[in-house]
């Protein structure tokens, strides 16, 4: 990419990224491109044309849980068979809902319909205990809503109409492609859209779920049944787990003290429809093509994709999120080198060093606390690359190509929510991966205290052979710090170097450190993008993260021998470049935790004194921060 001389020093986003800008297309079947987008779009079709090639017959699958994921792959991609089965396959599981007598039915039938992944106004699921990490609890979260967030079912929300219009035009074709009239489908979908009101106003929206350490509410067997008289809560959760659990785990108790207006005799033909319909929106992508592009319709809507996927592409990708682990393992193994895992866990000890170094000689933190973080780091697992062995979950998953497409994957949900229910009480496999390794991300586990680098990222821009050192570490570099930094934001403070939820901080310094926080909250509120304004405080985690991450780096990059910290800031603003749909930046504004991607180009360089000597940035420029003004947490 060219880069505008002139420009770096009023707006270095658009300095680096803005020529690409003018003439980038977004493929129709995508909301954005470029960046992490154009990565995985490359790697879908690299991934892809090996699997065509297996499908084909011209190689051979490397093992036989690859060879499972074929068979899988070319039963997605068999649409003149799924176009003969029409809804047939479907039928079965409607029909499950739709002869649902009454409340009490229901709940007699909730357990089976819980492990077979119906829908539910609330949702079991077994994830390792937030105290106490090394064993696994039971957990319920709220029932999933059909807007986005809560915060379109406020009055004065301007999206959500016409998103309900384009949800209820999608399910209306949908009814009819399965064989409904359209007067059970009308109010059919009218009663669904009830009971999903219903549920909004006792659900957190975003901003509030955003501070995770708050959705760990434990109760006992008997508080979990005092929250209603009219859904058996406990019997429940103990024909999921086989005995009844002396804790769980509640996300939102204000949800479960209100069950009782949202779930009881007089709502369930509203909360019947709502089953209805939130199935057929499921069971729809694995059927006919007609199905699978209708059932589109709404989330491209929400992303601003012009159509749905093609044929070929849609199969690949449905069936590489069910095996995705297998797909993830091929990936790695033969496109991931080890030259680069050697100098990316390099880097990586680097990174570790640096923050080190901060620590010891941070001045605002007392020595207790300092020395806790210390040990925090000093205890910060690191996985590179991908997993040294495939999950016993997905040697589970074996294909009857006899059976049809939505029949093998309604099989495959039973076997994954069954094995997650297992897992109650037992101890937790730090080992395994949440990320396949074909992925382009990174992420940090305050549970695990992990650090996880799948192979998918680590290639041009973030990191490259080809590249300086310097360019280097303003790519992969500061996604590394970004994610040690993780460690120790707003969220991830919380947690010790176990990754129990624990206060390690003196009261002094967690509210020096929430102070700081608060300005960063600050820095991006009320920022203006052309989809709208910041949420700082929705954001501020991952700008924390990204703050601690991009000067960790530059220290890292400061150190190498032919240091060139142009290289380093136009690396980091290349990493951020992306195009997207205006629809898609709309909806990130509204749920995603991290900044538009031009504020994190532009916003964290403007913290940073190197930058300013770097380019000459003076008073007056588009990029000059007052230093009084500038956020410095780590």
């Amino acid at each position: 990419m060219t880069v505008n001389e002139q420009l770096i020093k009023d707006d270095l986003y658009m300095a680096v990224n803005g020529e690409w800008l003018k003439t980038a297309k977004i493929p129709t079947d995508r909301p954005t491109t470029g960046g992490f987008a154009t990565l995985a779009d490359n790697i879908e079709h690299q991934l892809m044309d090996d699997f065509n090639a297996m499908l084909d017959g011209k190689t051979q699958p490397t093992d036989k849980y690859l060879g499972e994921f074929i068979k899988y792959y070319r039963l997605a991609a068999d649409f003149d068979r799924r176009n003969k089965e029409g809804f047939g396959p479907a039928l079965e599981l409607l029909e499950r809902v739709s002869h649902l007598h009454d409340l009490t039915d229901w709940q007699h039938q909730l357990p089976d319909l819980t492990k077979d992944g119906f829908p539910a106004p609330f949702q079991f699921f077994v994830e390792p205990d937030m105290k106490d990490t090394q064993h696994y609890v039971l957990s319920v979260d709220v029932g999933s809503l059909i807007l986005p967030d809560t915060t379109y079912y406020q009055e004065n929300n301007p999206q959500a109409p016409a998103l309900l219009e384009t949800y209820r035009a999608m399910m209306l074709k949908l009814f009819k492609l399965a064989g409904y009239d359209d007067d059970f489908a009308r109010e059919t979908l009218e009663q669904a859209l009830v009971f999903d009101r219903s549920m909004a106003p006792y659900e957190k929206d975003s901003t509030a779920r955003a501070d995770y350490a708050s959705l760990y509410n434990p109760v006992s067997a008997a508080e979990l049944s005092a929250f209603s008289d009219q859904v058996d809560l406990v019997a429940n959760a103990a024909a999921l787990i086989g005995k009844t659990p002396d804790k769980i785990i509640v996300s939102e108790p204000r949800y479960f003290e209100h069950l009782d207006k949202i779930v009881n005799p007089q709502t369930f033909t509203n909360l019947k429809s709502w089953l209805f319909v939130k199935t057929l929106l499921r069971v729809s992508p694995y059927l006919t093509d007609e199905a699978r592009t209708t059932a589109t319709i709404y989330n491209r809507a929400l992303s601003g994709s012009k159509q749905a996927a093609n044929q070929q592409k849609s199969a690949y990708r449905l069936a590489s999120d069910q095996f995705s682990q297998v797909v993830g393992l091929y990936y790695g193994h033969k496109y991931f080198g080890e030259q680069a895992k050697a100098d990316v866990e390099q880097m990586v000890a680097k990174m570790v060093a640096v923050y080190k170094h901060r620590l010891e000689n941070n001045d605002w933190l007392s020595a207790a606390t300092r020395e806790q973080a210390i040990v925090k780091l000093n205890n910060l697992g690191v996985q590179v690359g991908y997993p040294d062995k495939l999950a016993p979950l997905y040697k589970r998953f074996v294909v009857d190509e006899k059976e049809s497409l939505l029949t093998n994957d309604a099989r495959f949900i039973r076997i994954a929510i069954e094995d997650n229910f297992s897992r109650w009480g037992k101890e937790v496999d730090r080992t395994e991966w949440e990320m396949a390794a074909s992925t382009v991300n990174a992420y940090y586990n305050p549970s695990f205290n992990i650090i996880v680098f799948p192979a998918a990222i680590l290639q041009a821009p973030f990191y490259s052979l080809d590249q300086s050192a310097s360019a280097n570490y303003g790519g992969i570099g500061a996604v590394i710090a970004h994610e040690i930094s993780h460690a120790f934001d707003n969220n991830g403070a919380k947690f010790d170097e176990w990754g129990n939820m624990k206060n390690w901080w003196t009261d002094a310094d967690k509210k020096h450190f929430d102070t700081l926080a608060q300005d960063m909250v600050r820095e991006f509120d009320g920022l203006t993008t052309r989809a709208g304004k910041v949420n700082g405080k929705l954001v501020v985690s991952e700008n924390i993260a990204d703050a601690g991450g991009l000067s960790c780096a530059l220290e890292a990059a400061k150190e190498t021998p032919d240091a060139n910290l142009r290289d380093f800031f136009i690396n980091w603003a290349r990493i951020w470049c992306v195009k997207s749909s205006l629809e898609r930046e709309k909806l990130l504004l509204a749920i995603d935790v991290h900044a538009p991607q031009e504020l994190r180009a532009n916003i964290q360089p403007r913290n940073l004194a190197d930058f300013y000597t770097t380019f000459n940035v003076q008073p007056g420029n588009g990029m000059y921060m007052k230093p009084e003004d500038r956020v410095n947490i780590w």
